[in-house]
Formats: structure tokens, C-alpha cells, sequence
């Protein structure tokens, strides 16, 4: 059945699924069962239905990225063999490398764009719903994968095979699997310099003020200090949205920003303003604008 898929198809991400459910079970049977000094859930803690709904998430989300991907391949094979000036080899090892600092170089800037553009966070906040912050939640990923096979079109276009940038993305997600614990406290300083680790990815999580908007990067860390978006970690975060959600039913956590900009929008009485509510950033409204100019 595996090798019926195209090779586009063949996602890593789902041959390590054992390795996830294997992790996520180590991790929780170590889990903190104390509270924290302010008395939040102590470092590495498990809730049962959160992590039923991260579980649950993660589920749909490698069917609707599976179809996405197939949906997006078509673009991503004519872009490749009608676009592209030159064809990197597949079978080198250059062009995986390649690949993967592309790959995860756009994954910063479409990062970055979900968290300042409304429309786009409402595909990527759910991921950042949890107030926990585990192993589990690293597999509470989005549905709609719309924004990531835009974000890659260049790519192809630019002579990446489109299996390697598919590849080299599952690889990334795999990567970003480890950095959502609270188990592992700072690492060997030039690691922490150059790659994303625990530390630094607890802050892209964290709702704190000094927190928000940081630390964007999948696999590597260099890219936020490079373009001014790096904190790093000077308290353990406080997790979640900066408006909780209040439910655990997912479909719920997947589309309320959704239903939010539509009643905003719906509401707005200038073009402006519902354009604003649409492409502004989380939290912008007439009056945030007001008070800022």
C-alpha cells in the first residue's frame, strides 16, 4: 500500500507515529502530578480531555494535509517542469539540504505571517489552545494547511523537486516534535544559539506579554535572531490563547476565530474596518487602531 503512494505522498510523518504515541506515553507517565507556586498545573502535567482533543486533532489533521498535499502536487509538478529554470537532482544529497533550509526558511515567514495576519491565525491558533504544554500538544495541529502549500510555491518554481520540499517539511514537523516539553531545561549553548529547542519554543507558546510574537522558527533558531523575533526564556510561560477558548470539543477550537472574524466583519460598518478585521493582526479593532495613531 505504501509503495502504490507517489513518492510525494510518502509522508515521514506518518511512519513516526509509534514514535510519537511512544513518547507521549514516557512522557506522561512522568508527568508532574504537583502544582506550580500560582498553582497552575506543574511543569509537563496532563489534563485527559486536552490531550483526548490534541490526539483527536492530530487525527484529522494528517488526512486534511494528505489532502492538501495531493490537491497541491499538481500546481507543484507544473511549476517544477514548466517554471523552474534549473532541476535539482533528487538522488543528491545537496538538494535535500537544499530543501531543508528552504523548506524551513519559509516555514519562519509563514509562521510569522499566522501570527500577525487574522484570517491566518484563525488556521494556526488552535496549536496554541492548550494550556498545557506536552508532548501531546505538539500534536494538536491545524486543518487547514491552505497558507503552508501557498508559502511553498516557490519552491518548485525555483527547482526543488516537490517531494523534497513534502520531505523536507514532515522532517521539520518531526523535528518539532521534541521542543513541546517542559522535561528538558536549557541545552549546550551553541545548539541553543543556532537551533530551536524546548526553550525556546515554550516562549512561542507562552501568553505572557513579553512572550507574544516570538521565536517563529520549526528547525532552526537563526532566523529569529536574524529578523528581530528571538526572546528567550526568562520565566516559565504561562500556556494557551490570551482569550481562552473554554471547550475541549475540537471542531470548536478549529473554527471559533473563524466564526469570530465573520461576526466582526458582519458588524464593522466601513470596508476598512472589515478589511481590517480580516487581514489585521489578533486582537485589532477600529479603537486599537485609534489609540495607536
Amino acid at each position: 500500500m505504501w509503495n502504490a503512494l507517489p513518492d510525494a505522498m510518502r509522508d515521514p510523518t506518518v511512519l513516526a507515529i509509534p514514535f510519537f504515541v511512544l513518547m507521549v506515553g514516557l512522557e506522561l507517565f512522568a508527568a508532574a502530578k504537583v502544582k506550580d507556586d500560582d498553582g497552575r498545573p506543574g511543569p509537563g502535567a496532563y489534563a485527559s480531555r486536552d490531550t483526548r482533543a490534541s490526539l483527536l486533532m492530530g487525527l484529522v489533521s494528517i488526512g486534511t494535509s494528505a489532502v492538501g498535499k495531493f490537491v497541491a502536487l499538481f500546481a507543484y509538478a507544473a511549476l517544477f517542469s514548466y517554471v523552474a529554470p534549473w532541476h535539482l537532482p533528487i538522488d543528491a544529497w545537496y538538494t535535500w539540504v537544499i530543501g531543508f533550509v528552504a523548506v524551513d526558511f519559509v516555514y519562519y515567514w509563514q509562521h510569522r505571517i499566522a501570527h500577525r495576519v487574522r484570517l491566518v491565525w484563525a488556521t494556526h491558533q488552535a496549536h496554541h489552545s492548550s494550556e498545557y504544554y506536552n508532548f501531546a500538544t505538539a500534536l494538536r495541529q491545524k486543518w487547514n494547511p491552505a497558507m503552508n502549500l501557498i508559502m511553498w510555491l516557490p519552491l518548485p518554481a525555483l527547482g526543488i523537486p516537490p517531494a523534497v520540499v513534502f520531505g523536507s517539511y514532515s522532517l521539520n514537523l518531526i523535528y518539532q516534535f521534541w521542543v513541546h516539553t517542559e522535561h528538558i531545561d536549557r541545552m549546550w549553548r551553541p545548539f541553543e544559539y543556532v537551533m530551536n529547542t524546548p526553550s525556546h519554543h515554550r516562549v512561542h507558546h507562552g501568553s505572557d506579554a513579553e512572550y507574544l510574537d516570538r521565536n517563529y522558527g520549526g528547525v532552526f533558531i537563526v532566523f529569529d535572531r536574524m529578523f528581530g523575533s528571538f526572546q528567550p526564556e526568562l520565566h516559565r510561560p504561562h500556556y494557551g490563547l490570551t482569550t481562552p477558548v473554554g471547550t475541549y470539543n475540537i471542531w470548536t477550537l478549529q473554527t471559533h476565530e473563524y466564526v469570530g472574524i465573520a461576526r466582526d466583519v458582519r458588524s464593522a460598518p466601513t470596508l476598512r474596518d472589515k478589511i481590517g478585521y480580516v487581514f489585521g493582526p489578533p486582537g485589532w479593532s477600529p479603537v486599537s487602531e485609534a489609540s495607536r495613531g
